[in-house]
């Protein structure tokens, strides 16, 4: 497995030095410790904070059955408190995911638990996703992201429906959808802060740039793809981040049900 990026916590003079350390350990706990490497397919992640902590997350682990959990989420807000009500919605997302039910019936519950003990002027946007490396199928759900890009010989297009953000409304219902991928294909997942990157004078990234980046044909791998999208945002907005910014990539590299068998098993 690839060795991750250090996380960035900036400098701020509201926080003093023991706070940099313990926000920058908190950062850290909102993000898998390893890219996922496997014959059969791999996982990448590229996450760029706009203050020194923010409150995008997501991970990716097996269940019980040997299928895939991922997920990724964006709390309203920014910085330390934004950070800490993630650590939350993650710590609550970890507990339901286990239960190996289906991507609807997960954010249902979610929803349900943060509507429970409610914060003021807290909720978040999550997706959450279920895939089987022997079958190459994709099962997910959305509760207020951005359509993840489904990227494949026949071009890009966006998976699925949207859906009402965690933690805002009781009884909220999500629809599922299922997508059957094949070898070479990949799936980019991402917060808005990436469709929302801004140039200086006020052009917006915006999703016709990121479907053309994404369907470059030179962009083989998970790491390829980010790489290419994260710089071209940097260039497009001269560095000047506006939002915390997160993606994740699916990419199925070859379809053998066992290569996917002998897969090693992240650790939650």
């Amino acid at each position: 497995m690839s060795s991750l990026p250090e996380v960035n916590v900036g400098e701020s003079p509201d926080f003093r030095e023991s706070d940099f350390r313990e926000a920058q350990l908190l950062q850290k706990s909102l993000l898998p410790r390893d890219y996922l490497r496997t014959p059969a397919f791999e996982i990448s992640f590229r996450y760029r904070t706009f203050v020194d902590v923010g409150g995008d997350f997501l991970d990716y682990f097996y269940l019980d059955d040997r299928q895939l959990g991922l997920y990724l989420g964006d709390v309203v807000g920014k910085g330390l408190t934004a950070a800490m009500y993630a650590t939350l919605c993650m710590g609550t997302l970890r507990m339901i995911h286990k239960t190996g039910e289906q991507p609807s019936a997960v954010l249902r519950a979610f929803n349900r638990r943060l509507r429970a003990r409610p914060v003021a002027n807290r909720f978040c946007v999550t997706e959450y996703a279920v895939f089987n490396p022997q079958t190459l199928e994709l099962r997910l759900a959305n509760a207020g992201l951005p359509l993840p890009l489904h990227i494949s010989a026949n071009g890009c297009r966006p998976l699925g429906v949207g859906g009402l953000p965690s933690g805002l409304f009781d009884y909220s219902e999500y629809e599922q959808h299922s997508v059957q991928l094949s070898s070479g294909d990949a799936v980019l997942f991402a917060t808005d802060g990436l469709y929302e990157a801004f140039a200086p004078d006020g052009r917006e990234f915006g999703l016709d740039r990121l479907i053309e980046l994404s369907m470059v044909p030179k962009y083989k791998t998970a790491d390829q793809i980010l790489d290419s999208i994260f710089d071209a945002i940097e260039h497009f907005t001269e560095n000047t981040i506006r939002d915390d910014t997160m993606a994740m990539v699916l990419k199925v590299l070859h379809h053998s049900p066992l290569a996917a068998c002998r897969t090693p098993i992240p650790r939650d």
